[in-house]
């Protein structure tokens, strides 16, 4: 029977030219070696290497053997790689889901990052929001949740990536741009311009209108954040972004921020955490990237701080 043992003598036998140099290749005798060859000869019927020449030869059945070795062992290398970076975690999938528009602003150079050291983890994105995005990461439908509302699930932990402050956007000309305290009632007043999602899983519907019982004058709503900045420039209403987001766009001077103070004297805080279930810690590459996101968040602490 043909084994793979005989594969990698012929490979050597070929590079080496002898049984002498192809045995101390594999770490073999050359008895070893002239046996294995015995055994092919007897199971083809033909002699398949021919010792005698000086270098070694082989005939059609020994070319024939050759080029399934050349097939052979590559893929069997590959696949042994594999194997070990599978066993020890160095590769996987991690799907991510976010119920935040604008975080691919920070997640992306990070998950860039993250393949550098890992380019044999594969990363993917779950499509759309989720109506219920805390049970899907529980019943493993995605691995990681970038969320602003932890949730207490069994088997899940949520790791505090940064705190963030969700300020009011404005065209430079608004009227509130000039207006010391902007009520709620005055925002009741406004168009609200803002992604389109569940108005519980907005910033300022959930702890500005819903808690005091109040809507928008009018609700318009947009995929991209470019175009939402730009209906907020051009006077059509409203919004409410995270600071790393509209910071961006002040400085381009295409729109100005204030704060919500109507919530309270620091405004409308947030803390942003990752969510992932408990036993995907165990994988060498998962762990990989909450170390990264722990860097990420200790070096986002430290440049506020400053």
């Amino acid at each position: 029977m043909l084994e793979i043992r005989h594969l990698r003598t012929l490979l050597a036998l070929r590079e080496h030219g002898s049984l002498v140099a192809a045995a101390n290749d594999l770490c073999l005798t050359p008895s070893a070696i002239s046996h294995q060859l015995k055994e092919l000869d007897h199971w083809y019927g033909v002699e398949v290497v021919n010792r005698r020449s000086r270098p070694v030869s082989f005939s059609n059945v020994g070319q024939r053997l050759l080029a399934l070795a050349d097939d052979v062992i590559p893929q069997i290398q590959i696949a042994q790689t594999d194997i070990t970076r599978i066993v020890h975690g160095q590769t996987g999938r991690i799907v991510f889901s976010s119920e935040c528009h604008s975080c691919f602003d920070w997640l992306m150079p990070l998950l860039n990052q993250y393949r550098q050291h890992y380019p044999d983890v594969d990363l993917d994105f779950a499509s759309g929001f989720e109506a219920n995005p805390h049970e899907l990461l529980q019943t493993g439908e995605f691995d990681l949740l970038i969320t602003a509302d932890p949730i207490k699930l069994k088997g899940i932990e949520y790791f505090p990536i940064f705190e963030y402050e969700s300020r009011l956007v404005l065209s430079s000309t608004h009227r509130f741009a000039r207006q010391e305290q902007i009520t709620i009632k005055d925002l009741a007043e406004e168009t609200l311009i803002t992604y389109p999602v569940d108005k519980h899983r907005l910033d300022i519907m959930a702890h500005v209108f819903i808690p005091a019982n109040v809507q928008p004058k009018q609700i318009r709503t947009t995929d991209l954040t470019q175009m939402l900045i730009q209906l907020v420039a051009s006077g059509r209403g409203i919004a409410a972004l995270p600071d790393w987001v509209v910071n961006e766009y002040e400085v381009k001077g295409w729109v100005i921020s204030k704060r919500l103070d109507c919530v309270g004297k620091n405004g409308l805080r947030r803390t942003l955490y990752a969510g992932y279930r408990k036993a995907e810690k165990d994988k060498n590459y998962f762990e990989g990237f909450l170390k990264q996101l722990e860097r990420f968040s200790q070096q986002r602490s430290s440049y506020y701080n400053h």
